[in-house]
């Protein structure tokens, strides 16, 4: 499905056309947070961001963490950046309509939206183990707030009802029990989908077709 045919069925061009813009701390191979990167990002935003990063590092490295079942690791990462992470829009934050901040830039900051609490999640849970065919990162409208937003969900199946992990409530909830959010569109490593309801939706190609998603992809490789 092309572009256009995207854009006629009321999906925003800002949604499809994402502007990922270049990081300024690196991601290293697997995700190691080395001591080099702490020790650049103390200097660069402080101690207290040089705790987050160091955190998330131990997180994703501890062996036992690994070895959890994949709702226990949905729930461990969930609760970590939603307690870690203000919630602060691009435009305060970044003085741009859209940016999306790798994880090292978000935990630095110690501030980001909905898309940087997802992407942050998505990866996280990859490097703990949890297959990527498993992931979304959706695009819903949030009913209460009348916007856009996004959102992580987790499919035990490819048929099941997938699980909701969100910024705006800490708890994990089923799509079906999230009548406030009416998905969009979502998109992994390995493809698009247009939603259908609240359940996997039709898939319409790769997620390649979303350029610098692919271009932040291969930054954090």
């Amino acid at each position: 499905m092309t572009l256009i045919n995207l854009l006629r069925r009321g999906i925003p061009r800002s949604i499809l056309i994402i502007a990922i813009l270049s990081a300024s701390l690196p991601l290293i191979a697997s995700f190691e947070v080395t001591q080099a990167l702490l020790n650049k990002v103390k200097a660069e935003f402080g101690s207290d961001a040089e705790k987050r990063v160091s955190s998330w590092g131990n997180l994703m490295a501890s062996s036992s963490n690994k070895s959890l079942a994949d709702k226990d690791k949905l729930v461990l990462v969930n609760d970590f950046f939603n307690s870690s992470i203000m919630f602060v829009d691009d435009i305060n934050l970044w003085k741009k309509e859209d940016y999306w901040a790798t994880p090292v830039e978000f935990l630095s900051m110690g501030a980001g939206d909905c898309e940087d609490f997802s992407i942050a999640k998505y990866f996280t849970l990859k490097e703990l183990g949890v297959p990527e065919e498993n992931l979304r990162i959706t695009y819903v409208k949030a009913i209460e707030i009348n916007q856009a937003h996004m959102v992580l969900t987790y499919f035990e199946t490819k048929r099941s009802t997938p699980l909701v992990l969100d910024n705006l409530i800490p708890e994990i909830k089923p799509a079906n029990q999230r009548g406030d959010l009416i998905p969009v569109y979502s998109f992994n490593g390995g493809g698009l989908w247009v939603a259908k309801s609240r359940g996997g939706g039709e898939r319409v190609g790769d997620s390649s077709k979303i350029s610098l998603w692919k271009d932040l992809e291969n930054r954090m490789q």
